[in-house]
């Protein structure tokens, strides 16, 4: 089991950046493929990032490619996701998400509570 906590959301404006982070606790932190999911208001929550227990394997939604970086620090039990050139349609609180596998991201898994991220005009 594990348990995760999101954190560096805020108010920015389009062009800027942010670095969220997701916190783990529990041994088995290593083992599990992490994603970054968000949800705006209104819509269904999507798919933003995934990175393997290895960091090995990377996945990106289209609409993030060449701006958001995923990343994992195993020893600190962290993974990140680094947000550059932010636009307003970022808008949407972001999760963090745990997973057998990239391939098997948006199955069964544990989930954070959320952080707000928005992007002013």
């Amino acid at each position: 089991q594990v348990q995760l906590v999101e954190s560096g959301g805020g108010l920015v404006q389009a062009g800027d950046s942010l670095r969220l982070s997701c916190a783990a606790s529990g041994r088995t932190f290593s083992a599990y493929a992490i994603g970054w999911f968000r949800q705006a208001p209104g819509k269904e929550r999507e798919f933003v990032a995934a990175i393997s227990w290895s960091g090995g394997r990377i996945d990106y939604a289209d609409s993030v490619k060449g701006r958001f970086s995923i990343s994992r620090d195993n020893g600190k039990r962290a993974v990140y996701l680094q947000m550059n050139s932010l636009k307003p349609e970022d808008t949407a609180v972001y999760y963090c998400k745990s997973g057998i596998s990239i391939a098997t991201i948006n199955a069964t898994g544990y989930w954070g509570q959320g952080t707000q991220v928005t992007v002013s005009s």
